[in-house]
């Protein structure tokens, strides 16, 4: 019998050394910095903003960002662990660390210039300088290439217009990477990428409220009305809709390690409440539905690990495709949500109170279910790999 109940294949001996310390570090930092002051910032609606240069200091930022511009030079799966055990603590926290790198730190290394990597990769990395990403609109999520952000030529620079929503990090960001719509010389509508630095004129970045999920997390909305920037600010390797996509693969990688730390919390939790709470003179670990519900939860817990896992390897073969990326987030997304929701169960009335993480955890993956991709879109992008026909339009 396996001795480790959360690592039931013994994924560990799959890793290299370098890759179990990283995940060792993570995790301690999480049970030690970050979990003693979680429930005060999800009740309050607050993020530890403090936490952000430790998380640098981690080596969380930028992870797999070459050495020369201050990032880690780590492979895919330390990255993927460091997601894991980060989101083991909370989705809000793994949030903050993923649009840093994933969807910051990238376009920047991918599409960026050369003065534009020397500029933010290192303050990012060390977590001296915050960024976000823009995308999402009011009216276009699933459908980003609907987006009516705009952008003109103006005073050689760039005029912008538009509204961006749900931006994590948005309020605290040194620098938000806005995709926008700019003509090209035949006056055809091309996407894309700008840095629009926090302080530029006609840039609002007000927090968004009223959240049930995601609370210990900062969440605000991007307002651009003649947001002018300079010429020097265009991602200039950026175009078209495939270069947003390419963040969102990066991104949705990191999220299919994510959810399994979100699922080990909980099945941790129910499991060590399985084994002490009694129920008619016995510990209720001891009924069969119990057994059958752990079960089910490790069981997927375990696939979720070997799926991500195998994933980092043909990440850094450079084989990973963005259909497989897809096949891992809404696997483990969809499947951490049920087992949260399954631990819930195990815990009876327990489960709703903020003693256990197991609430927090459940509503903060009905937002980890919705963005970067829902899993019908996911469905659907594998549904037309499978068959080679588009059923979106």
């Amino acid at each position: 019998m396996p001795n480790d109940p959360t690592d039931f294949y013994a994924l560990h001996e799959l890793l290299s050394p370098e890759e179990r310390q990283v995940q060792e570090t993570v995790r301690r930092f999480v049970d030690e910095e970050y979990l003693p002051q979680v429930r005060k910032h999800f009740e309050a609606g607050t993020f530890p903003t403090e936490l952000i240069p430790e998380l640098g200091a981690l080596g969380c930022l930028g992870p797999t960002v070459p050495t020369e511009y201050g990032g880690g030079g780590l492979g895919s799966v330390c990255y993927g662990l460091m997601a894991q055990e980060l989101e083991r603590g909370d989705s809000g926290l793994r949030s903050a660390a993923s649009v840093q790198s994933s969807l910051v730190m990238y376009p920047i290394l991918t599409f960026g210039s050369e003065e534009q990597k020397r500029r933010w990769l290192p303050e990012m990395a060390r977590g001296t300088a915050v960024g976000c990403f823009g995308l999402t609109e009011p009216d276009y999520g699933s459908n980003p290439g609907g987006m009516i952000t705009r952008a003109r030529r103006e005073r050689d620079g760039f005029v912008l217009n538009g509204t961006k929503r749900w931006i994590t990090n948005g309020s605290i960001a040194d620098v938000a990477i806005v995709w926008a719509k700019l003509p090209d010389e035949d006056g055809r509508d091309v996407i894309r990428g700008f840095l629009v630095e926090k302080e530029r004129e006609g840039f609002e970045r007000p927090l968004m409220h009223g959240k049930w999920s995601l609370r210990a997390s900062i969440t605000s909305e991007l307002i651009l009305e003649d947001c002018w920037i300079p010429e020097e600010n265009l991602l200039p390797k950026s175009g078209n809709l495939k270069s947003p996509l390419m963040c969102l693969t990066q991104a949705r990688y990191g999220i299919s390690w994510g959810a399994i730390g979100a699922a080990l919390a909980c099945y941790e939790c129910a499991l060590d409440y399985s084994k002490s709470r009694v129920m008619f003179s016995r510990p209720i670990g001891g009924y069969q539905l119990v057994q059958s519900k752990l079960v089910g939860m490790m069981a997927e817990i375990t696939k979720a690990q070997l799926l991500s896992w195998r994933l980092g390897r043909l990440k850094d073969e450079g084989r990973m495709t963005p259909e497989q990326v897809s096949l891992a987030k809404m696997n483990n997304v969809s499947q951490a949500l049920g087992i949260a929701r399954t631990a819930r169960d195990i815990l009876g009335a327990n489960g709703i109170t903020d003693d256990y993480p197991i609430m927090r955890h459940m509503m903060n993956l009905e937002t980890v279910n919705t963005y970067e991709g829902t899993e019908d879109i996911h469905r659907l992008t594998l549904g037309r790999a499978l068959t080679g026909l588009n059923a979106f339009e």
